[in-house]
């Protein structure tokens, strides 16, 4: 009886949260519908969530080929994204690494001051940031959010308490074969970490796609625009045409949407275990 009475509960459960997902994916279910309609249709009332006429074709081309250089804005932002979210990695975890597994003085000293630095907001450090861009003369250019976004504390405190599970005896067993600091690292810590390294992977490849802020500062050029700021040209551009601007939305989504699947295992993996275990 208590068995049936569990297995009823989790059904109940299991319909409760699927309605409730189905309730927050109604947004992107409607921009998805809009995208591919007239705009005629996307007025419509009642929602049509499948389209009568499909105008797809016409928006796409009026994304893609059209007076805004869209083409333009999503390969900055790819190009951006993708050196930050590399080089943010790698760096995070090798600061993971050192702060770990390493014994050095000071090193108290330096991860006090990492979580110190971690409970100042970004907004605080914006005018200094904007400062040192400018006297190193990397205003106005890609350079400028590459380097300002491939340092964070969070994420190599993130990787720290990961890598404070995997245990010392596969180090020292790499060290004993002849491997030295940076073999270790590259051959044992980095497939180790390969779940908390997606994972990090996946959070900073979408805040550094998602910045609004970093390029509205940093870049005056319209031709280096990212994906946000590009977004204003749209909506002066297309502003009452809705398809047209949930086209472009849609299209700024899928790498996103491809990182995620392309990687959501590792990610799983990152969540269900904190460390190698004995």
């Amino acid at each position: 009886m208590s068995f049936q009475k569990f297995k009823l509960s989790n059904i109940i459960l299991t319909f409760l949260f699927a309605v409730l997902s189905l309730f927050f994916l109604l947004p992107l279910i409607w921009m998805l519908s809009a995208s591919a309609k007239t705009e005629r249709d996307v007025w419509t009332f009642p929602i049509q969530w499948i389209p009568k006429d499909w105008n797809w074709v016409s928006n796409f081309k009026a994304v893609w080929m059209g007076d805004v250089s869209f083409g333009l804005f999503y390969m900055n932002s790819i190009k951006i994204a993708v050196i930050s979210t590399l080089a943010t990695v790698l760096f995070s975890a090798m600061a993971g690494y050192a702060l770990s597994k390493l014994q050095f003085k000071g090193k108290a000293a330096v991860f006090s001051l990492m979580l110190a630095f971690m409970m100042i907001p970004e907004q605080a450090t914006l005018v200094p940031r904007y400062i040192m861009i400018k006297e190193l003369g990397l205003y106005d250019s890609h350079g400028a959010l590459i380097l300002m976004g491939i340092f964070s504390s969070y994420f190599a405190f993130l990787l720290r308490q990961f890598m404070l599970g995997i245990h010392n005896d596969m180090l020292e067993a790499a060290e004993l074969d002849g491997a030295g600091f940076f073999r270790v690292f590259i051959s044992v810590m980095v497939p180790l970490s390969r779940p908390i390294l997606a994972t990090v992977g996946i959070i900073k490849f979408i805040w550094t796609w998602n910045d609004y802020q970093g390029p509205l500062i940093m870049l005056n050029s319209s031709k280096l625009f990212t994906i946000p700021l590009g977004m204003q040209f749209f909506q002066e551009e297309f502003g009452t045409r809705i398809a047209v601007m949930m086209m472009a939305s849609v299209a700024a989504i899928i790498p996103l949407l491809v990182l995620f699947l392309a990687l959501q295992k590792q990610v799983i993996e990152g969540i269900a275990i904190g460390g190698v275990k004995g």
